[in-house]
């Protein structure tokens, strides 16, 4: 059963802030919730940071009812689009949620997050097909497209990851995540619950309340690579923080690459190194480094258990592991989406077979990890007959003490087809200059992957999980 509602009293399930949630208080109040839905369509979640949005999803799955997680922070055009496209019977969110017209339109329930341990387990059989999330993508191509996940699929993932992480319910995870997607919602509440473990979610990513949590006992901390930028500069100063972060056992970075030098200065400081793994709403999880892999740092390991992987060049051909070229990252398994909602179009454009084209550009090394060089619509330059991933060059100018954060694009060239230009925020007084960043990426990498342009910009565009908005660049 998605999620594990059946441990012992003294376990506890869900902490925010000073409320916490046992798995039988859990399972009560999600029961009574459960009790109150329909038995057909779908139900959206106004999907705060919050013990109300935990038990509605849960509940949800208990009744086996598909839930489409709103994003709090979406305009109202995209909100619209959502509820137009997903049609869901009814909003649940907490009581005092004050909620957009778009939604509040929508019958509303009212979810109680309150202990209920003496409420009887809702019980219902549910296909394992069936789907449990409907998560909408970002829409950076075109209008948000609906991913529609089964309980097989969620399932399927967070088994592996157990496996891989050796995740179990002795364990405590602490998140600052947002619960609308898969990291923060699939990975960041729903492992836990599956797993009988314990999550304690902050609210928001603040690092003094991260260091008591993991004073407290937790054991494993999910972030996306700001935050751990946050934590890398912090660590030279604060040896509380250097001493929490030694003592998790896993530190997990994902929704978008961690440059090396963060990696490099967090694992200095703590002994620690952090792991990332790689995932898409229509796969969820796909690769992880392995935790004892020393030689993983730079990549996102090599496939899950179960999942099936294969680069493939312009031609369509498969690449072998070791080659060192570039290709596009394609993948099948369980993990899988079953399509995207009303646009069977689109799905059968995203599927090679029964391989899904991730878009993602890769190269992978003889022992099969992977390491992403970036969209194949925003990171992959084709300049002078080379094949360029913009992440190995933002890695290098990273590097430079007077960059900050750096992004790389690429701008037509009458000469080379395109030229890679660098989008840099500077750190200090002194900007870099183009000639001392060209030089510094010639002498790393290759002269052909050297900047051609430099921007300097006060700050990058991002989503709300730290994805830079190349396509926002220059506007």
């Amino acid at each position: 059963m998605l999620p594990h509602v059946t441990e012992p009293d003294a376990v506890a399930a869900l902490t925010f802030g000073e409320r916490t949630l046992s798995y039988p208080e859990l399972s009560g109040a999600a029961s009574l919730v459960a009790a109150a839905l329909p038995r057909e369509g779908r139900v959206a979640v106004w999907a705060t940071p919050t013990l109300e949005t935990c038990v509605a999803v849960t509940a949800a799955l208990l009744a086996g009812v598909a839930v489409v997680p709103l994003n709090p922070r979406s305009g109202e055009a995209e909100l619209r689009h959502v509820l137009d496209d997903s049609v869901p019977v009814l909003v649940l969110c907490a009581p005092d949620d004050a909620l957009p017209a778009a939604v509040g339109a929508l019958p509303r329930l009212d979810v109680d997050a309150s202990p209920a341990p003496e409420a009887p387990p809702f019980s219902r059989e549910v296909d394992p097909e069936a789907t449990a999330l409907v998560v909408y993508t970002s829409g950076t191509t075109g209008p948000p497209k609906g991913v529609l996940l089964s309980r097989r699929a969620v399932a399927a993932t967070l088994d592996s990851l157990a496996t891989t992480w050796e995740w179990t319910d002795e364990d405590v995870l602490v998140h600052a995540l947002p619960l609308f997607h898969v990291h923060g919602l699939v990975l960041g509440v729903l492992g836990p619950l599956y797993l009988g473990a314990h999550l304690v979610h902050l609210g928001r990513f603040e690092v003094r309340a991260l260091i008591r949590a993991l004073e407290a006992g937790a054991t494993m901390l999910f972030g996306v690579p700001t935050m751990y930028h946050r934590l890398a500069s912090a660590v030279e100063d604060d040896p509380a923080l250097v001493a929490a972060l030694a003592g998790a056992r896993l530190l997990v970075s994902g929704s978008a690459p961690l440059p090396l030098p963060d990696h490099e200065r967090l694992t200095a400081a703590t002994g620690r190194r952090v792991i990332e793994r790689y995932g898409m709403t229509e796969t969820l999880m796909n690769t992880s480094v392995r935790p004892d892999d020393s030689g993983g740092t730079g990549t996102v390991g090599p496939p899950l258990d179960g999942v099936d992987l294969r680069l493939v060049d312009d031609t369509g051909a498969e690449l072998p592991p070791g080659s060192e070229e570039i290709g596009e990252v394609q993948v099948r398994g369980p993990n899988l989406f079953c399509g995207y909602l009303n646009r069977p179009d689109a799905t059968n454009e995203a599927m090679d077979g029964d391989w899904f084209r991730t878009g993602d550009m890769a190269v992978r090394d003889t022992r099969g990890r992977v390491r992403l060089v970036g969209r194949a619509s925003t990171d992959l330059i084709k300049s002078g007959g080379y094949k360029i991933g913009a992440g190995e060059v933002e890695n290098a100018l990273l590097t430079h003490p007077g960059v900050a954060e750096a992004a790389v694009t690429g701008e037509p060239d009458p000469d080379l087809g395109e030229r890679v230009v660098a989008w840099v925020v500077v750190a200090g007084p002194v900007p870099p200059t183009l000639a001392e960043l060209a030089d510094l990426v010639g002498a790393r990498l290759a002269p052909h992957k050297r900047p051609r342009r430099l921007r300097l910009v006060e700050a990058l565009p991002r989503n709300d999980m730290g994805k830079v908005l190349k396509r926002e660049l220059g506007r």
